[in-house]
């Protein structure tokens, strides 16, 4: 074997038979690793020398949640995620986690402390959902710890986070709310937007990104490919969607189509009025020169006052995509196709997010079943049952 260089560590085995992979990290500091074969602990020992160079390995016994928490972001993190992403993290870690433990030894950590900050968030006025957010970046932090050596447990597991009821966070339009509001949007510049946003379901960022080469008109379908994002220090940008799921085909209802050629048309007469300061990016919504809209801008002038007009300040948009799925569940649309229209990633998610809906449902499907069992047909005619279709046939 070729003998490591100064300064890249050590392997032996103790007499229990673990094999030691031992590094120095200067300051009379080392890290030691443990693994049951020598090709293990040399593989280990490989990964602490590479971590060494990037500046990522620290002494398992002195490291601080800072410490962990600054280099699991910089180096795991942030090459994996969208910048906004990472930028909420890094608040989230800045803002709560830090203030509160970020001094604690990371092996020192207890489950008592992380109860103790969730309980003084809520005391101090944050959202349970909130506080839920803080309990998922830490839980996944720590359960990277734990991969990488650092931990020998998660103490998330022992802790008690806040429920946040899927419920309280929905506020659907009944069939007549709907009405009135596309009613309401009638003649606005961004009726389209808001057809599409009821009859499809697509998010806010969805909508805002959508390019007229994402729709099909004649064949009455659009391709959800992309989300616009603001990003602070950035600006607006146009960003790929994350997962299958979300990148999806959807059909469109003859109002969306029509609103939508209408829409066209407009958008047309307006670039022909603005003529070379018109900024083409092809954007189906955007604003009278081209760009991009502003999402706050949307729901300050367009959508609140539209919403207090039929009775509903307290609508939120993404409440219009929740309006969607619980409207088609009560047309007893199957839940896989309300996961595919709304892009969810498992039809669980889609389950679980409308499960108060699944009782109405409920009540439906058993009266039909019981039309099984039933020693009288009320209208043989209608094939209401299978026993009546074996009787005409």
């Amino acid at each position: 074997m070729k003998r490591r260089a100064r300064g890249e560590g050590s392997i032996y085995q103790q007499k229990d038979g673990r094999w030691v992979a031992a590094i120095s990290l200067g300051n009379g500091k080392r890290k030691v690793i443990y693994r049951r074969t020598k090709a293990e602990a040399v593989m280990a020992l490989q990964l602490a020398n590479q971590a060494k160079l990037q500046g990522t390995l620290t002494s398992t016994r002195n490291e601080t949640v800072e410490e962990f928490l600054s280099s699991w972001l910089q180096y795991w993190v942030q090459p994996k995620v969208r910048e906004r992403t990472y930028k909420t993290y890094r608040e989230i870690v800045a803002k709560h986690l830090l203030p509160a433990f970020g001094q604690v030894k990371l092996q020192r950590l207890t489950a008592q402390q992380v109860q103790k900050l969730y309980q003084e968030k809520l005391s101090a006025g944050c959202a349970p959902s909130t506080v839920l957010q803080i309990h998922k970046l830490l839980r996944r932090a720590l359960n990277h710890a734990i991969q990488v050596n650092h931990l020998a447990k998660n103490v998330c597991l022992l802790v008690q986070p806040p429920r946040v009821s899927q419920l309280s966070q929905q506020n659907p339009l009944t069939v007549e709310q709907a009405r009135e509001f596309l009613k309401a949007a009638l003649g606005d510049p961004l009726e389209a937007l808001y057809v599409l946003a009821l009859t499809t379901g697509m998010r806010q960022g969805e909508l805002l990104g959508l390019t007229w080469a994402d729709l099909d008109l004649t064949q009455g379908i659009v391709q959800v490919q992309r989300s616009l994002t603001r990003i602070p220090q950035q600006g607006v940008v146009l960003t790929e969607l994350k997962t299958r799921g979300s990148r999806r085909r959807i059909e469109l209802t003859d109002l969306a189509i029509e609103s939508l050629t209408r829409h066209h048309l407009q958008q047309e007469a307006m670039r022909r009025e603005v003529g070379d300061k018109w900024l083409e990016q092809d954007l189906v919504f955007c604003n009278e020169r081209g760009k991009p809209l502003h999402a706050n801008n949307l729901l300050r002038r367009s959508f609140h006052p539209l919403s207090e007009k039929i009775g509903l300040p307290h609508l939120r948009f993404h409440d219009l995509r929740h309006s969607t799925a619980t409207l088609l569940l009560l047309q007893n649309v199957h839940p896989k196709i309300v996961q595919e229209i709304l892009g969810h990633s498992k039809i669980s998610v889609t389950l679980d997010t409308y499960s108060h809906v699944l009782p109405t449902l409920q009540t439906s499907v058993i009266k039909q079943f019981s039309a099984l069992f039933s020693s009288e047909c009320v209208s043989p005619s209608a094939n209401c049952c299978p026993f009546c279709h074996q009787q005409m046939n």
